[in-house]
């Protein structure tokens, strides 16, 4: 994977950064990877004649020749895989049908909770972090949402990062292994769709972390985590890598980096060209309404930025899946699982330590 300079667009509208052409670009120096992991396409199917092949009977040597003998060995060896190869198809199969049903699960919990939720807000009884910021006080049913299916997006996550600590303890296939893997990625997958929801409900809502824990805000980036950072975290715990690998990785990481000084720098550009927006004449009241009305117009941009920042992130997740193996891309989600349960962790232990009362 080649590293490409990150160019610099800016916006027609307002001359800041546009972060969607940016990452749209950032996405094409990773075109080409193949993914090193193994499908449940690529098992081999048993040809159904060897079942009924009948017995071969030589009418001109009754003693078994050694070719004879090395031909047998090498079928019998082939049947014992192609007996592998069903097995393993079959805990495939049965692995996927359980995910099925934990999501059927998640969807009936999810109903659940909304049909809740709307009983709670005809009787006024709604308490949560997700009332606006405006002076109306009206809770926004977006936000309400997302902080119950990021709830369970937690419940869930924890879930499947024990599972996934219980096989890489066992003698699992990588075929079967795949299935994890995938069914853990498709779960960060739904966080990110979750999220862009989230954002059009109320965008600063979610930069500002308020869905997270304190210690996890310490490290939020554009409403999540920094991908160049995470990588200096996963990395380490990771099995010896290949030397191609290494250079891979130190790729995905420089395109990160430039992605995210991008975004930064766009931010930036934003905040002043908006503040310039807002200043204000006290002599020119008739300027006012002009005023506000340009800086609303800057503000949905915002989204965009929040909304580039998690195609990022997901972005790293899918390309380091291809970098690796299947069972290094395994310990690097259970790495990264075990990170985030350990920054919430440590907020609970923040909040409980005790505090000199004051003289």
């Amino acid at each position: 994977m080649a590293s490409t300079s990150t160019q610099f667009a800016t916006s027609r509208r307002m001359g800041i950064y546009d972060p969607i052409h940016q990452i749209s670009m950032w996405d094409d120096a990773f075109v080409g990877d193949i993914s090193p992991n193994t499908g449940i396409s690529t098992i081999l199917q048993v040809d159904p004649m060897l079942d009924n092949k009948p017995e071969f009977t030589s009418h001109e040597s009754l003693v078994p020749s050694p070719d004879n003998q090395a031909t047998k060995s090498t079928s019998n060896k082939s049947q014992r895989r192609l007996a592998q190869n069903r097995e393993a198809a079959r805990k495939s199969r049965m692995r996927k049908k359980v995910y099925v049903q934990q999501l059927e699960t998640s969807r009936l919990k999810l109903a659940q909770l909304e049909q809740e939720l709307e009983r709670a807000r005809h009787q006024g009884v709604y308490t949560g972090g997700a009332l606006n910021t405006g002076f109306s006080g009206n809770v926004n049913p977006g936000i309400v949402t997302f902080e119950m299916e990021y709830a369970l997006w937690v419940e869930e996550q924890q879930k499947k990062n024990n599972e996934l600590r219980s096989v890489l303890q066992t003698q699992i296939s990588d075929v079967e292994l795949h299935i994890f893997v995938d069914s853990v990625l498709l779960h960060y997958y739904e966080l990110f769709r979750m999220k862009t929801d989230a954002a059009r409900a109320d965008v600063f809502y979610l930069m500002s972390g308020m869905w997270r824990t304190s210690v996890e805000r310490f490290f939020l980036w554009i409403g999540g985590f920094r991908p160049s950072e995470l990588l200096n975290v996963l990395m380490p715990q990771l099995e010896q890598l290949t030397d191609e690998q290494v250079v891979r990785v130190c790729n995905l990481r420089h395109s990160c980096q430039q992605a995210e000084d991008a975004l930064s720098q766009g931010m930036d550009k934003l905040q002043q060209t908006l503040a310039q927006t807002l200043i204000i004449d006290p002599m020119d009241a008739a300027s006012y309404n002009a005023q506000m009305a340009s800086a609303m117009e800057k503000l949905d941009s915002i989204e965009n930025f929040v909304n580039g920042a998690d195609h990022l992130r997901q972005q790293t997740l899918q390309q380091m899946s291809r970098i690796l193996t299947t069972r290094q891309t395994a310990r690097a989600l259970l790495t990264l699982g075990e990170y985030f349960h350990r920054l919430r962790t440590l907020t609970q232990l923040w909040a409980a330590r005790p505090c000199e009362q004051p003289l």
